[in-house]
């Protein structure tokens, strides 16, 4: 008995030891004042989304919550307020799965809104089957619905500069590729929908994002605006709920003893959004609130990043 007791306290130990330095996070120490600032943060209803919300309402920006679902949409909205006190806290329609909502969210906002300081691309999802216009879900909400937002806002971003544009990506990019021939033929990422499939569209997607941002900041040069990719860490959050019970019973013991809550996971994105000092790192990937310096070389390929740009405005009929 003194020898299991003696055990588990060891495996109790160890595991503190190895959270402590391996999976818990740095936070955002940045004091920033948001008070006259409007931010937009998609997904905002739930996970990293809200709690970004939530830290910048805190702040005293105004908040637009970009979200699919308004009964969800508004219950977060309820909470952010009753915490925070500010009330400057709005709820916009947006479904990132439909390019005509995209263009509607857009529109609605910039008659309604006069400037746009942050731009946060936060949403994200792992789902199986085809967007409104018929992309491949993962690819069309995770990179086309952002990228056609963030183009479509860009004019109010720089006419509100200093500005920024910060889009969660994931250290899954490593495990990433674009191929171009089948995005053009099939209009996904990939061929497949179960859930190792979908797993390999979420990397793809995650690439996406990364070659984005770098190729967003090479266009955004002379400007006011910046813009950053990151990765929040390993989180717990929803973006796995539509996935199925074979792979929810594989990840759900892994998530529970080595991801953080969304709170921790939340603190890279603050750190790109508010931290000052870091506009020559316009188009970085950043994690653990600092810039990735050795990144892999295929998340900084100039042919790539152009060519997805290009395919992606052609997609959006932008060109």
């Amino acid at each position: 008995m003194l020898l299991l007791l003696l055990l588990a306290v060891l495996l109790v130990g160890g595991y503190f030891l190895f959270y402590v330095t391996f999976i818990k996070l740095p936070r955002c120490k940045s004091s920033a004042k948001l008070h006259g600032k409007t931010a937009i943060v998609t997904g905002a209803n739930t996970g990293i989304g809200k709690t970004t919300a939530l830290d910048l309402a805190r702040r005293g920006a105004r908040v637009i919550m970009a979200c699919r679902d308004r009964r969800r949409a508004e219950a977060a909205i309820q909470d952010i307020v009753q915490e925070t006190g500010n009330n400057q806290v709005i709820f916009m329609q947006l479904d990132l799965a439909s390019l005509k909502s995209v263009r509607s969210f857009a529109e609605n906002f910039l008659r309604s809104e006069t400037r746009l300081d942050l731009l946060i691309n936060n949403a994200g999802l792992m789902n199986s089957g085809k967007t409104e216009d018929g992309f491949g879900m993962i690819f069309g909400v995770n990179h086309l619905g952002h990228f056609l937002l963030t183009v479509l806002l860009l004019d109010r971003l720089k006419a509100s500069g200093p500005s920024r544009v910060v889009t969660v990506a994931s250290k899954m990019y490593e495990f990433g590729k674009v191929d171009f021939n089948c995005l053009s033929a099939h209009r996904d990422l990939r061929l497949g929908e179960n859930d190792y499939q979908l797993w390999w569209k979420y990397c793809h997607s995650k690439l996406c994002n990364v070659l984005f941002t770098y190729e967003l900041a090479k266009r955004l040069q002379g400007t006011d605006v910046t813009c950053y990719s990151l990765h929040p860490g390993c989180i717990k959050t929803e973006i796995g709920r539509y996935t199925g019970f074979l792979w929810r019973l594989f990840i759900t013991p892994i998530i529970f003893l080595f991801f953080v809550d969304a709170e921790l996971g939340a603190q890279t994105t603050l750190h790109c959004a508010l931290e000052p000092g870091i506009e020559h790192l316009s188009g970085h990937y950043f994690t653990q609130c600092a810039p990735v310096l050795n990144i892999a070389r295929k998340a900084r390929d100039d042919a790539a990043a152009k060519k997805l740009w290009e395919l992606s405005e052609s997609f959006c009929g932008l060109s």
